[in-house]
C-alpha cells in the first residue's frame, strides 16, 4: 500500500488534519487556526488542508471543512463563490497583436476594475448605468434577493447590480494566457463583490450574537457557527446560494465581455467556447462523503470530484493551470485554489520593490507600479511546488502562462 501523500496533526480534543503541504511552508498561525478548527464538536471526520494554506480569518485560507449541524459563516468568509471562470479560444499566439498594450486596455475599458472610493464621483470598479447583460443576469437573482433584504434590509442598500460584471480589487483579475500548444485563452477571478461581502459580514456578527447568547464559549469568535435548524442557519443557507450564483453569473458577463472586448481588438474572427470552466472556491455545498451527507466548506478550495475540471491559478506572472479532479476522497475531493501567500499584503510592501515587480513580470503587459507588488510573485508560494503537493488530487490538463494581466 503506498504512503498517504499528506501529513497528520493530532490534537487533544479535535479531529485529525490531513495536510497535503510536503515540500510548502505551513505559518504557525495557520497551524493554530487549524487546531482551532478541528475541536468544534460538529466536524465531521477530518479537516482537508490544501497545500496554498496561509492565515484567514477565524478559518484559513486553503481549508476543507466537513460540518454536520452547523456552519460557520467566518469559515466560508465574506467573498462567498470567489472563483475562477476560463476559455480556451481558436486563437494561437501569433494571431495576438505585437504589441498587448491595446488589448489590455480594450478588457480594462470593458470590465469595470479597482475601486474609488470617493464620496461625490462614481466608483471606477462599479457601472454607472449596468449594461444589458447586467440587468438580464439580475432579473434572474432579483426575485430571491428581495425575499432575503424583505428579512434583512439593510442588504438592499448594498452594491448589488451595479456590481454584477464587475472584477473588484486585490486578487482579482482578468488575464490573456497562452497554454503548452500556444492556443490563447482567456481567464478571470472573481466573486460576489459587494454585496456578497455584505451578506457575509452580516451572518458572521448575527453567529457572534448568538454565541453570545447562547453563552458558548470559543477558542477564536470568529468562529462563531449558525446551528441547523435555527432561524439564521437556514436564512444563510437561501443567502449564501444566492450569493454564489451571483458570482457565477458575474463571471460569465466579465467574460462574455473580455472576448468581445478582444474582438475590437484583434483582427482574425474567433471563438471563445472551445473549453470553459467556472469554478467557486470560497463556498459551501451538500455533498456526501463516506455515506453521511454534510456541509462542505471550501474557504480557498476548489471541488476535485474524478473528472471534474477546475482551475488553478498561479501568482501575477507566474504559471497557472487548468486541472482534472483524482476525485480523492480523502480530500473531500478537493484540491488548492491558487498558490497561497507567503506574505502578508502589508509584509510584501515593505518587502518588494517596483523594481523586483517589474523583473518578476517582465514578460506579461500588465501593471508594474507600487500599487501592485502585494500581488507580485514573490509573495505567493511556488505555483510548482503547490501542484506537487497535490499530485494524488488532480492531474494537470493544460499549463497556462499569462501575457496580460489586468488587476484592479
Amino acid at each position: 500500500m503506498s504512503k498517504p501523500n499528506y501529513n497528520v496533526i493530532n490534537e487533544p480534543g479535535g479531529v485529525p488534519i490531513k495536510l497535503w503541504t510536503n515540500g510548502v511552508p505551513l505559518e504557525d498561525q495557520a497551524r493554530e487556526q487549524l487546531v482551532n478548527m478541528s475541536k468544534l464538536p460538529f466536524v465531521h471526520g477530518w479537516i482537508s488542508v490544501m497545500p496554498d494554506v496561509h492565515l484567514g480569518k477565524g478559518a484559513t485560507v486553503g481549508s476543507v471543512i466537513p460540518t454536520i449541524g452547523a456552519i460557520v459563516p467566518a469559515a466560508v468568509g465574506v467573498d462567498i463563490g470567489c472563483g475562477m471562470i476560463a476559455a480556451r479560444t481558436t486563437l494561437v499566439a501569433s494571431d495576438l497583436p505585437d504589441n498587448l498594450a491595446g488589448l489590455r486596455s480594450a478588457i480594462e475599458k470593458a470590465v469595470p476594475h479597482g475601486r474609488s472610493s470617493t464620496r461625490s464621483g462614481r466608483d471606477k470598479g462599479a457601472w454607472n448605468t449596468p449594461p444589458e447583460a447586467a440587468e438580464s443576469g439580475w432579473s434572474q437573482l432579483v426575485d430571491d434577493f428581495k425575499l432575503i433584504t424583505d428579512k434583512y434590509p439593510k442588504l438592499a442598500k448594498t452594491n448589488n447590480l451595479n456590481h454584477l460584471g464587475t472584477l473588484g480589487t486585490g486578487n482579482h483579475f482578468v488575464e490573456v494566457c497562452l497554454d503548452e500548444e500556444d492556443r490563447v485563452w482567456f481567464m478571470l477571478h472573481s466573486g460576489s463583490r459587494g454585496v456578497g461581502n455584505a451578506i457575509g459580514s452580516t451572518f458572521i456578527e448575527l453567529a457572534k450574537e448568538d454565541m453570545r447568547r447562547w453563552m458558548i464559549n470559543l477558542p477564536d469568535k470568529d468562529l462563531a457557527y449558525l446551528p441547523e435548524g435555527s432561524e439564521h442557519f437556514g436564512d444563510y443557507v437561501f443567502a449564501v446560494d444566492w450569493a454564489q450564483r451571483f458570482a457565477r453569473t458575474n463571471r460569465a458577463i466579465m467574460m462574455r465581455n473580455v472576448v468581445e472586448a478582444a474582438r475590437g481588438v484583434i483582427a482574425k474572427p474567433f471563438e471563445a467556447s472551445a473549453e470553459a470552466v467556472n469554478c467557486h472556491h470560497n463556498y459551501v455545498n451538500r455533498e456526501t462523503h463516506y455515506g453521511k451527507e454534510v456541509l462542505v466548506t471550501r474557504k480557498g478550495a476548489v471541488s476535485a470530484r474524478k473528472g471534474e475540471l477546475g482551475i488553478i491559478p498561479g501568482s501575477m506572472g507566474a504559471k497557472s493551470f487548468i486541472v482534472r479532479g483524482l476525485g480523492n476522497e480523502e480530500s473531500f475531493h478537493s484540491c488548492s485554489h491558487g498558490a497561497g501567500r507567503v506574505m502578508s499584503r502589508t509584509e510584501a510592501r515593505k518587502r518588494i520593490t517596483v523594481e523586483d515587480h517589474r523583473a518578476a513580470t517582465a514578460h506579461v503587459e500588465c501593471r508594474k507600479d507600487g500599487d501592485v507588488v502585494d500581488e507580485s510573485p514573490a509573495a505567493y508560494k511556488s505555483i510548482d511546488a503547490v501542484m506537487k503537493a497535490q499530485s494524488d488530487l488532480v492531474e494537470i490538463v493544460h499549463t497556462l502562462r499569462q501575457v496580460v494581466c489586468v488587476k484592479g
